[in-house]
């Protein structure tokens, strides 16, 4: 295990440098940058602009740009924002606790519907219910992120009223829990619904899969009752392979909260993020690329080791 734990450890190092060196190469060296938005001033002189530019560093070559920023990473210093000022990580962090609400609710929805759709699909395989559940997947995964969030704002907030279009909090007014959760549904439900097609589709072959095997049956011909043949006996099985999936969903799940948090204006990493990328703001990216890119790691080695823990039979070394 220690051995297994120190090789997943360096792998990730490695992953990790491999991801800045990619990430600050891209922004670097795409057309524009920092400077070119300043240029569009009306008021910004020539002379201005190169002062500026030699202040931020821009002027020296993209290689001792990336020797600078890592090391002032490894000392904790991610450097300032180009559009305030402000400490990179204090912006960053300032945003994580709305983005990590939005994951963790809509993750939230995506599982525990996934599950029970995809249990009673296996259960009652090539039914109505189990046909109408594989059209719906098969929808919801073709269906673009932003699309529908647009579809929900029209027809819950502008058609029916009833739920808020966007924001995380009514403005001017004080924090209150069941205004915040108001602002979260739809945002939230958007997230979730492509997640729950990818988790009933993956429950639903898991669960057919362990239904069938020889354990089960005697089970059944045993008289075991099938809420518990189901709940007890197969789902802790059929959960196995779903804890690979969890791992692999964080990615996507961040992913598709940066198209979320634009759409309904939510104020957290993803939205920091769009807007990073229309100021140029090359130190607020790569702080949101590297955060980004610490949580797949961590989230992989997290749903190997639970993998390892729940399935007897996988051992690591």
């Amino acid at each position: 295990m220690h051995r297994y734990l120190i090789r997943r450890l360096l792998q990730a190092g490695l992953v990790l440098i491999l991801v800045s060196l990619v990430g600050f190469a891209v922004l670097h060296l795409a057309p524009g940058g920092p400077a070119a938005i300043y240029a569009m001033t009306p008021t910004m002189s020539a002379e201005d602009l190169e002062r500026l530019t030699r202040e931020l560093g821009l002027d020296r070559p993209v290689p001792e740009q990336y020797v600078k920023w890592v090391s002032g990473v490894l000392t904790g210093n991610w450097g300032r924002s180009y559009r305030d000022g402000r400490l990179v990580r204090e912006v960053v962090v300032d945003r994580i606790p709305a983005t990590l609400v939005l994951m963790v609710s809509a993750f939230t929805v995506a599982v525990g519907l996934g599950l029970f759709t995809g249990i009673v699909s296996a259960v009652r395989q090539y039914s109505l219910f189990d046909h109408l559940l594989t059209f719906g997947s098969m929808v919801a995964l073709s269906i673009p992120t932003f699309w529908l969030g647009l579809m929900a704002i029209y027809v819950f907030a502008v058609l029916l009223r009833v739920l808020p279009p966007g924001n995380m909090d009514t403005i001017g007014a004080d924090f209150a829990l069941g205004d915040r959760l108001r602002h979260l549904i739809l945002p939230a439900a958007t997230l979730g619904v492509v997640m729950v097609a990818t988790w009933s589709r993956y429950t639903r072959a898991s669960m057919l899969e362990v239904i069938r095997e020889d354990y089960i049956r005697t089970a059944r011909a045993k008289g075991v009752a099938a809420a518990a043949l189901i709940l007890k006996h197969a789902l802790r099985n059929a959960l196995i392979p779903l804890i690979t999936l969890a791992g692999l969903q964080l990615p996507l799940v961040f992913s598709g909260a940066l198209v979320t948090e634009t759409v309904f204006t939510w104020p957290g990493m993803g939205r920091l993020f769009v807007d990073s990328i229309g100021y140029r703001d090359y130190p607020v990216l790569m702080g949101l690329l590297m955060l980004t890119a610490l949580l797949v790691v961590i989230g992989n080695l997290v749903a190997d080791l639970v993998y390892a823990a729940v399935d007897p039979r996988v051992r690591l070394s």
